[in-house]
């Protein structure tokens, strides 16, 4: 009989470079739709009871027939299913593009394919030229400068990193023993998304969330919403310049990344100034292996830095580079996690030397 791997790996070297270099083309199609649906609240009008064409367009103030072809291309992706001769219904794979789905993604849609990314990769070329990032070049300012004076596009952005914790944070919960600190504070926590999971699970635990003014539009909702308010105190700030004393454990996720390295030790430092001796800080960032090999979740990583070079000017790093960082700060690297599901993060723990 057959060995069906076989065959399937068989097939798979038969495709030719040529056309495995094309591939990446249909994903990057495949967002631009997903997007425009997302944009367009397809998944909400639907759910909502809107499934033919003319319904759609009229609710959403497009091109019928154009629409029309939007939706039959969602139809092959699986986000919709076809029901009648023009009847679409919300498939499972499409539930997360509703707004109000517990696992919606639609924030994260808007901000990775939105305008305001996309522009920033059409600069790509010109930053690997000069090194500044795609964003700067693009809107003439930094990311952080464009969402402090365009609230209504940080709310986007807020939105995104808070879906994306909430998948998270169960992780990094299991990776981290929080029931050991007393005080907690989450730097650049915008909403507050991780630490009410993390104030949840530990009833004695306080918090503190900590990030500029702009990221904290939703936090009091959220942590209201969560029931711990009363555990956790809101305060805006710059982490450059300074940020709150005392407590004895500092939480930093995704947020060297955005930096460059002096910038991130400058971070790292304000940290130290803050923490007890025998406090703990603990980042949740991605490692890049020492050498790059090829394979999805290298690809995924690798890419994943050029879109920091693009938006932010920071960087991915290798756990050596994340050691580098930490002593220079003045900590000493304590452990480093096996990958965190589901998006293969790392705890890093470290302790003030």
């Amino acid at each position: 009989m057959a060995d069906p791997e076989a065959a399937r790996q068989d097939q798979a070297a038969a495709v030719p470079p040529s056309v495995l270099l094309l591939a990446p083309l249909l994903h990057l199609m495949a967002a631009k739709t997903l997007y425009a649906a997302a944009e367009l609240r397809i998944a909400d009008l639907v759910a909502a009871g809107a499934h033919t064409t003319d319904e759609l367009a009229e609710r959403t103030g497009t091109h019928a027939p154009s629409l029309r072809r939007l939706l039959l291309a969602l139809t092959g992706q699986g986000v919709l299913t076809q029901t009648g001769t023009d009847r679409f219904d919300l498939t499972e794979i499409g539930q997360p593009l509703r707004t109000d789905a517990p696992d919606s993604v639609r924030g994260v849609l808007l901000m990775g394919c939105g305008p305001e990314t996309s522009r920033s990769w059409d600069r790509l070329v010109p930053s690997l030229r000069t090194g500044t990032p795609g964003w700067d070049l693009a809107h003439g300012m930094s990311w952080t400068e464009y969402y402090a004076r365009f609230p209504d596009r940080a709310a986007i952005f807020n939105r995104s990193q808070a879906e994306h914790t909430r998948d998270t944070a169960p992780g990094v919960l299991a990776a981290a023993d929080f029931a050991r600190f007393r005080e907690i504070v989450d730097i650049g926590g915008g909403d507050g998304t991780l630490l009410t999971h993390i104030l949840r699970a530990h009833p004695t635990l306080r918090g503190v969330l900590f990030d500029v003014q702009t990221g904290l539009a939703d936090a009091d909702a959220t942590l209201a919403a969560a029931g711990v308010g009363q555990r956790c105190r809101v305060v805006a700030g710059d982490f450059f310049d300074k940020v709150p004393e005392g407590a004895d454990a500092y939480l930093l996720k995704e947020i060297l990344h955005d930096w460059d390295d002096q910038q991130s030790i400058a971070i790292l430092r304000s940290v130290r100034a803050a923490i007890p001796p025998d406090g703990r800080v603990l980042l949740v960032e991605r490692t890049l292996p020492d050498k790059a090999v090829a394979g999805f979740n290298e690809t995924h990583w690798y890419l994943r830095d050029i879109l920091m070079l693009v938006v932010t000017g920071g960087r991915e790093r290798t756990a050596n580079e994340f050691q580098l960082l930490l002593e220079t700060a003045g900590f000493t690297l304590d452990r480093i996690s096996e990958p965190i599901p589901p998006f293969g993060y790392r705890l890093i723990e470290a302790s003030p030397t």
